[in-house]
């Protein structure tokens, strides 16, 4: 079934290339790729996200540990209550699960919005979030909507957790006589790179030192995707955590084949244009280059960190200790013994998977230090947003 998907959009590809003059740009492919209706990956198929093995390909940090939601809800719960703002707007919410933590957490708090709207390009993706919701938070189901396209104003705090990453970019290869795209082209019954003069450059003056053979990206759809957001917010902040750099490392010589990848079944292929629709293509964010896009809008840069350095100042480890506190989730054997054996040992899985699961999200060689946070604002209060109260890094970008 899924090879057939793959096999019908690799032929709408065929076709694209046929009426392209037999090239298209990467970004094309790569919208293709992941949006084209019923058959991409974000567009034909909901299995994507989940814990190691099955049919998962990767794992984000809400399916790491519920931790994760309930600590950003911390910084959104400061802008809502310092800003008299009442909804809040995720983009890309996945399987649902970081929408479920945000809200269950807001609630415990007294300040769950009164909206909590959802923007989703997948129908399958869509029905698993409705499912996930139903489950987790019942009694605020009736607040979260799914909003067909942005309004033209709105306000709100605004989520996107791996979304920047997900927005299809443009090759850029380095020739002898200069920069060229790169595209896809056929060759027999493969699909194959090939590249075209082109205006276009990298943005970053770093660039000028990779050398010749070197393969990078530029981000137009994200950086469009962030005017248009700032277009359409009127007053609020949006979070975007997501893999990336500032353009200093993005375009570092020791980067000088980029940062395009395709994942599979959590192994990262060598091929990324193989089994287009089955495997999820990603690139590293240009922070430096959203936040310009960002100024230039008129949106205000609020802050910049490391995912580790976020999350510390949220509060993190104070959630982690009331949650070992609180003792592993209940179980029920048949008698005495087997009550005790079943404590002993849910309780050091549980810890386990705690420490396990924080470790992953803090640690330098794990997601602590690849991810960052950026968040941008307007017509907000001054009152310093507590995820960059330390470790803030605007100055880096």
């Amino acid at each position: 079934m899924a090879l057939e998907r793959s096999a019908q959009l690799l032929a709408r590809i065929r076709a694209a290339l046929h009426a392209g003059g037999g090239w298209l740009p990467f970004d094309a492919y790569m919208q293709q790729a992941l949006y084209a209706p019923g058959l991409g990956y974000y567009t034909g198929q909901a299995g994507q996200f989940g814990d190691f093995g099955g049919d998962s390909d990767f794992v984000t940090a809400p399916e790491l540990s519920p931790l994760f939601g309930r600590t950003l809800a911390t910084q959104v719960a400061q802008v809502l209550q310092h800003n008299d703002l009442h909804a809040v707007v995720e983009f890309g919410a996945g399987s649902g699960q970081l929408a479920a933590q945000i809200l269950g957490e807001l609630d415990r708090l007294g300040c769950a919005p009164r909206q909590y709207a959802i923007m989703e390009v997948s129908g399958a993706l869509k029905h698993r979030q409705m499912q996930t919701l139903r489950r987790a938070v019942p009694h605020l189901f009736d607040r979260v909507q799914w909003w067909p396209a942005l309004p033209e104003t709105f306000e709100a705090v605004v989520i996107g957790n791996e979304v920047l990453d997900a927005m299809p970019v443009k090759l850029l290869h380095r020739h002898e006589a200069g920069w060229m795209e790169r595209g896809v082209a056929q060759e027999g019954d493969d699909l194959v790179f090939a590249d075209r003069a082109t205006t276009l450059r990298p943005p970053s003056p770093e660039a000028q030192a990779l050398p010749v053979g070197a393969v990078t990206e530029i981000h137009p759809q994200a950086l469009g995707f962030v005017r248009t957001l700032a277009d359409r917010l009127a007053r609020g902040v949006a979070l975007f955590i997501d893999y990336g750099f500032p353009q200093h490392e993005y375009y570092h010589p020791q980067r000088h084949m980029g940062t395009l990848q395709a994942h599979y079944r959590h192994r990262v292929l060598d091929d990324v244009l193989l089994w287009p629709g089955l495997t999820d293509l990603t690139a590293h964010v240009d922070f430096t280059a959203i936040a310009l896009a960002a100024q230039d809008a008129g949106l205000d840069v609020l802050g910049y960190t490391s995912q580790a350095h976020f999350l510390m100042n949220c509060g993190l480890l104070d959630r982690v200790a009331e949650e070992l506190a609180s003792g592993p989730p209940p179980v029920a054997p048949e008698n005495a013994a087997a009550l005790c054996a079943a404590t002993a040992a849910s309780g050091g899985s549980h810890y386990l998977r705690q420490t396990a699961a924080v470790n992953k999200l803090l640690n330098e060689s794990e997601m602590g230090e690849l991810f960052k946070v950026i968040a941008l604002g307007r017509g907000v209060s001054a009152h310093a947003l507590r995820g960059f109260a330390r470790g803030d890094r605007t100055h880096t970008l």
